[in-house]
């Protein structure tokens, strides 16, 4: 089992290594690792200061200025940063054949306040009811 989870770290750290190099400015490499690790981690809410807890427990300031720096006012290309992930993920999927199709659906985050953006009163399919949530696709 420990091998699976090395084997998956090692897969998630030359993955976000490569999205790296699509930001512009190796300064910026570091947060960005920090903010996609934080996505994954659990945690209720994945905003930048809970995110910063997690990433750098005893350097949580610091780590939560870093995160919103990146987030909100460093200047990258979020298209060349999806060109890279497209040539990264491409040949994986296309490996067993062309895609014939796509399907898409969406999914529903439960929300407590109305602070973040598109939340509302809405069908929450995950949760099977109407409840204040943020759905995306």
């Amino acid at each position: 089992m420990t091998q699976n989870i090395d084997a998956g770290e090692d897969r998630f750290s030359k993955y976000v290594n490569e999205l790296t190099l699509a930001l512009g400015r190796a300064d910026r490499a570091v947060p960005f690792k920090d903010y996609c690790t934080g996505l994954l981690l659990p945690g209720e809410r994945k905003s930048v200061e809970p995110m910063a807890a997690v990433v750098a427990p005893g350097h949580v300031s610091a780590k939560h200025q870093s995160l919103m720096h990146l987030v909100s006012q460093a200047k990258w290309s979020d298209a060349a940063v999806l060109s890279k992930v497209r040539e990264l993920v491409l040949p994986a999927i296309e490996a067993s054949g062309p895609i014939e199709a796509w399907i898409v659906d969406d999914t529903s985050f439960a929300k407590k306040g109305d602070h973040s953006v598109g939340v509302t009163r809405q069908y929450s399919g995950r949760l099977g009811k109407v409840t204040n949530c943020q759905v995306a696709v």
